[in-house]
């Protein structure tokens, strides 16, 4: 994905410097996210870089805007970590689109890849807080249903590639039960919501991987 810089720049348009700059205020924005959440300021995260909000805002006039950036470069790691992982590839610019070296890939792997992220406390609380901001903020809500639209985009990509005999619809409808799934997932794998098991590891992937390809 292409994220943008100061005045809608991409941000492969910045200087090495600005690059880097951008990416310490994010690193900064996700310590504050996941320890104030609906607390979480442009003064506040701005304090936490150590720059003054008039630095942080040339890069990010809002506070939606640097939670899409944060959220970006969330599913940007995630997707690299697949690639590594299976060799699955996303066509940049186009979420609708990917493609593997290697021959087809198996969705268990998918699937295990993505619960993986989930043993991370920090991404997962970050996830949680981003959730509740969105449901106290239209703008950042905005930005979080762009984010899944792109997520599930994915999602559905990986299906139409392994079953081009399903509908279309179904595809997408399978897809975001996908996303739905794993995502719910994380409130009680991570312990917020309720306690984990092997068992329960195991059924949850198990219908993970039917969702993609039975």
């Amino acid at each position: 994905m292409e994220e943008q810089g100061p005045g809608g720049r991409k941000a492969s348009g910045l200087t090495r410097q600005g690059s880097a700059r951008r990416a310490s205020l994010l690193d900064a924005a996700e310590a504050v996210l996941v320890a104030e959440g609906a607390d979480a300021s442009l003064r506040a995260i701005a304090g936490e870089a150590g720059v003054r909000v008039g630095h942080l805002q040339h890069y990010f006039p809002a506070r939606a805007d640097l939670v899409k950036a944060v959220l970006e470069r969330a599913l940007d790691r995630s997707l690299e970590r697949l690639a590594e992982t299976t060799g699955l590839r996303t066509v940049r610019g186009d979420p609708s689109a990917i493609e593997s070296a290697g021959g087809p890939v198996d969705p268990g792997e998918v699937v295990a890849v993505l619960l993986a992220e989930q043993e991370d406390p920090h991404l997962v609380r970050l996830y949680v807080e981003v959730w509740a901001l969105a449901a106290r903020d239209e703008d950042i809500a905005v930005v979080v249903r762009e984010f899944y639209r792109k997520y599930v985009a994915h999602v559905e990509a990986f299906v139409r590639q392994g079953r081009p005999d399903w509908p279309g619809a179904f595809c997408r409808a399978r897809a975001e039960t996908f996303v739905a799934l794993v995502e719910g997932a994380a409130l009680l794998r991570s312990g917020i919501a309720g306690s984990r098991s092997d068992a329960m590891d195991a059924q949850l992937a198990w219908c993970a991987v039917q969702l993609l390809r039975d």
